[in-house]
């Protein structure tokens, strides 16, 4: 994810949308799970947080992953429990959330990762993800280790707790740096057990890498894989997926390689089509190439 990009046109009549959907779309839900990072929705769950999560399930989808949590505010004014009784009223399920670290990377205070934790616990989550890092812990080789240390901390508190870690990526973590990379010290420095990794599709190929060789070299090692689309015209937009330029049928044929368990879309502009027609695409397409 990245707060970079908020270019997108205003839809009208959000609210009914589901309603609109074609029939073939809105029976989308099928064998394999496919889930959704609510951050494609950001502007719409502050204003009406229960009919989004009701037009997610209606556009196809069985899982949510969860972003923006505080324990003062909790999702948009529910409650970490009451978050979960919507979604389990609705038929999803929420695998994972982004929670941000910094507070621990920086001072190793426990107050806001206890807050996650407990968060995680009440909604049915197992994976805690890490959305992306201050860069001012992560100048030097010697700061790339030192953070891939912290990353196996976090993942030994959170193993008694039945929770586990995950690394979600933008481009930045390629930068080479003392003849290394971000990305390669926590694929190499973390515990494969106890670190898992979410490959975002869109930020590794506009980073210049190929998802199937990095499955190559490190099999088993990406739980999640965040399935984003790059627009054939502007690099720097997302499209529906399986209208853009990304090669998901090649790279998700490969899911058992590279450990894939949970296929999450996101989008983080919608332009010229309405958010929930575009999700319930998204998910319709990614059902029909991902491996039974």
């Amino acid at each position: 994810m990245t707060t970079t990009r908020r270019q997108f046109l205003a839809q009208a009549g959000i609210a009914s949308a589901a309603a609109m959907l074609a029939p073939q779309l809105l029976s989308a839900k099928g064998k394999t799970g496919v889930g959704i990072q609510l951050y494609s929705l950001r502007d719409y769950l502050p204003k009406d947080v229960k009919g989004v999560i009701a037009n997610i399930a209606k556009a196809g989808y069985s899982e949510v992953e969860t972003f923006g949590y505080s324990k003062e505010g909790g999702f948009w004014g529910l409650s970490a429990k009451e978050f979960s009784a919507l979604l389990k009223a609705n038929g999803l399920t929420t695998p994972s959330g982004h929670y941000g670290l910094d507070e621990f990377f920086g001072t190793g205070k426990m107050d806001q990762l206890n807050s996650y934790i407990d968060c995680a616990l009440a909604t049915g989550q197992t994976y805690i993800i890490i959305p992306g890092i201050n860069h001012e812990f992560i100048k030097t080789k010697a700061d790339f280790q030192t953070v891939a240390g912290k990353m196996n901390k976090i993942a030994e508190i959170l193993k008694p707790k039945g929770l586990k870690l995950g690394y979600h990526n933008h481009n930045f973590e390629w930068h080479e740096t003392e003849g290394t990379t971000f990305y390669d010290t926590i694929l190499n420095e973390t515990d494969p057990k106890l670190v898992n990794m979410e490959m975002d599709l869109y930020w590794v190929v506009r980073a210049g890498y190929k998802p199937l060789e990095i499955f190559a070299k490190h099999p088993g090692r990406f739980t999640f894989v965040h399935v984003k689309d790059m627009d054939k015209t502007n690099p720097e937009l997302n499209t529906e997926i399986g209208s853009g330029s990304i090669d998901f049928r090649s790279i998700l044929a490969q899911a058992k390689k590279g450990g894939i368990k949970h296929f999450i879309v996101e989008q983080e502009n919608f332009t010229n089509i309405d958010p929930y027609v575009s999700i319930a695409q998204s998910a319709k397409y990614v059902k029909s190439i991902i491996p039974a």
